[in-house]
């Protein structure tokens, strides 16, 4: 394995996704620099969402590789946290608020070990930083989409973890929750923390993240967000969707 610098949190290289012999993903290369914001965006059915389960190992892949911080994810998996789409998860299983953010120290415990008094208290933080202290016995089917989002949130800070995919975190929430998540998620930054994260709504991609990933199918683009989300890049990778997009994205705020 080659030596990696320290400023590259995740490189992938060559990667293609296929079902049943139809490209899904097609010879993505990606560099990704520790402790950016970064944002995965491009069209329905661009495969975003299937970028971060091919870089989890959660679908197979065709042929490429994928690394963090230098390693594949068998030697790096507690340096990377996941957060799925909400519609993945099943709400209804009956459990807590607090029990599904302490499984976030299952990676450091391993199986055998029951979390204590001290994985309790690091749950209970990190919902304080979330703002869900008051919903901890809860039982999960009670909580609105917002909360549900916030407490996967908060079982990724226990897990303390480098590197975060969050998957579509703003989906389905309402202003107040989306700040608060936001939010956040720039403390995790501020922390070092290095974010990658599926985004669909392009008024708000600027003034969101610093690192953008464009993507349809193959990589469009990628890098800093001054240079990259341009309307050049844009309609490359929306295609004649962009001209009805584009007075609504320069208006929006940077």
């Amino acid at each position: 394995m080659k030596e990696e610098s320290p400023s590259i949190a995740i490189e992938i290289e060559d990667l293609t996704v296929a079902y049943h012999h139809n490209p899904v993903l097609w010879d993505i290369d990606l560099t990704i620099p520790t402790g950016v914001i970064a944002a995965i965006v491009g069209p329905n059915g661009a495969g975003k969402s299937t970028l971060l389960k091919a870089m989890l190992n959660l679908i197979p892949i065709s042929s490429g590789t994928v690394t963090f911080f230098g390693q594949r994810l068998a030697q790096a998996r507690r340096a990377v946290s996941y957060v799925p789409q909400r519609s993945e998860v099943d709400w209804d299983f009956p459990t807590t608020v607090l029990d599904v953010v302490m499984m976030g120290s299952y990676g450091a415990l391993g199986w055998i070990k029951k979390p204590g008094k001290a994985e309790r208290e690091r749950a209970l933080a990190a919902l304080e930083q979330v703002g869900m202290s008051e919903f901890a016995h809860r039982q999960i089917s009670e909580l609105s989409g917002g909360q549900q989002q916030r407490t996967f949130i908060a079982r990724a800070l226990v897990q303390d973890a480098s590197i975060l995919l969050m998957d579509e975190p703003f989906a389905g929430v309402d202003a107040a929750t989306e700040a608060a998540i936001l939010a956040t998620l720039r403390q995790l930054q501020q922390a070092g923390k290095t974010l990658v994260i599926v985004h669909h709504d392009l008024l708000t991609v600027k003034s969101y993240f610093d690192h953008i990933i464009l993507l349809n199918v193959h990589t469009v683009a990628s890098g800093p967000m001054a240079t990259t989300f341009t309307d050049e890049n844009l309609q490359k990778a929306y295609k004649g969707k962009f001209t009805a997009m584009r007075e609504r994205i320069n208006e929006s705020v940077v």
